[in-house]
């Protein structure tokens, strides 16, 4: 283990490297993060090897950071301020989340017809499609400080589409399930996860904001916050692997609402404070989870990649951007918005992956070469879209007018982290 966790801090400080190095051409760093994760992954180096990533100290410390990263969304969800733009940002949610569930089951649906294939594949790949990965995009607002219209409505859309990508992707499954095997999970197992992961965050953000509120000083503030959120994850670990059928709790969701119910209840003043002390920590915990995430990214899968991984691209793409900008005119929001926020919208893999793997397992026995077609279709994709949709995530925010100075930002968060 104690090697193990050395060998994540010189990940971490490979990931700054590349990061910073990338950045110097007017990229995100999260890419020069994310090309991180690929090379020394177990498709390349082999540095973070599968022992590595299936180890328990490493989900712990995956979980931990989940939790971390929510908090960057559960912050800026203050109640006073949500009542006034929540209609607009629950009409493009759905809209986007929808558009884009519709947009790729039609495609595949009209090709699956042609070569005789089933369109529940087309249903299943719907479903997977409309769920957004929030940690790159929020690592391109944190990285460029993006203040403005997109980056506000970005944000609690972020955890919003996973809700729904959760709920329909894990109702899809249940009905599939039943019709082709007779098993797999209840309809209410969904909607059932999703409650159980706000009362929890509720919970433990209410019994936080007794330590949180009060004054003290930089180093204790960071303390009790990184007590809380260990308690926190400790809580969701334990339901996870313990309560539930499969570790499937969306632990971040659990992050967003902890984060948001103190947030709620402690002083401005000491939540702006707070935030500003903690930066260094999301920080990261970003680089952390975007290694993660580009790690099990099988980069040679890109020469294999045909007909079913473009097709699932373009038509998300084609979903979410048009989704986005549909939801945006319906509920009249601002002309960035509806022209930029859908490429905001566009990372995806740790979200597909992840689902992938839950419909690989539904699939395999009743039906294995559709299983097939899923893992090779998704896996192309989540590395071609991933390197795709951050430069066109930090590119939608620089067409908004919406992005801040980078250097500045990306070294002062750099040596903040250091010195934490």
């Amino acid at each position: 283990m104690l090697k193990g966790i050395l060998l994540l801090i010189c990940f971490i400080i490979i990931a700054i490297i590349i990061g910073k190095l990338v950045a110097k051409v007017k990229l995100p760093a999260i890419l020069g993060w994310l090309i991180t994760g690929m090379i020394i992954g177990p498709y390349a180096l082999g540095w973070l090897n599968d022992s590595m990533l299936d180890s328990t100290w490493y989900h712990i410390i995956i979980s931990i950071c989940e939790i971390t990263a929510g908090i960057f969304i559960g912050t800026e969800l203050i109640w006073k301020e949500m009542k006034k733009s929540g209609k607009q940002i629950l009409t493009i949610c759905i809209t986007e989340a929808f558009g884009t569930f519709l947009v790729v089951t039609a495609a595949f649906a009209c090709v699956f017809a042609i070569m005789d294939i089933p369109i529940f594949l087309a249903i299943i790949f719907g479903s997977i499609a409309l769920a957004t990965a929030p940690a790159p995009t929020l690592s391109i607002i944190n990285e460029y400080n993006a203040k403005g219209p997109v980056t506000k409505t970005l944000i609690p859309l972020a955890i919003l589409d996973d809700v729904i990508g959760l709920v329909v992707f894990f109702m899809v499954i249940g009905i599939i399930s039943n019709a082709i095997s007779g098993g797999g999970m209840p309809l209410y197992f969904a909607p059932l996860m999703i409650l159980l992961s706000i009362v929890v965050g509720a919970v433990l953000g209410f019994l936080a904001s007794f330590v949180l509120k009060k004054e003290t000083s930089k180093v204790n503030t960071i303390l009790s916050v990184l007590a809380c959120i260990i308690v926190t994850a400790g809580v969701g670990i334990y339901i996870n692997n313990n309560l539930l059928p499969q570790p499937v709790m969306n632990l971040m969701l659990v992050g967003v609402t902890f984060a948001a119910t103190f947030a709620n209840i402690i002083p401005k003043q000491r939540l702006e404070k707070l935030s500003e002390y903690i930066m260094p920590v999301i920080v990261l915990t970003m680089i952390i989870l975007i290694v993660n995430l580009g790690a099990p990214l099988d980069f040679h899968l890109i020469l294999g990649a045909g007909l079913f991984t473009a097709i699932y691209i373009i038509a998300r793409a084609v979903g979410k951007i048009g989704g986005a900008y549909t939801g945006a005119v319906i509920s009249k929001a601002p002309k960035t918005v509806r022209k930029y926020l859908g490429l905001t919208l566009l990372p995806h893999s740790g979200v597909s992956l992840i689902f992938t793997g839950i419909a690989v397992n539904a699939l395999i026995q009743p039906a294995p070469e559709y299983a097939e077609i899923i893992q090779g279709t998704i896996a192309a994709a989540a590395v071609i879209n991933e390197v795709i949709a951050v430069i066109l995530a930090k590119q939608g925010l620089k067409l908004a007018g919406e992005l801040g100075t980078v250097k500045v930002e990306v070294e002062v968060n750099t040596e903040e982290m250091v010195q934490a």
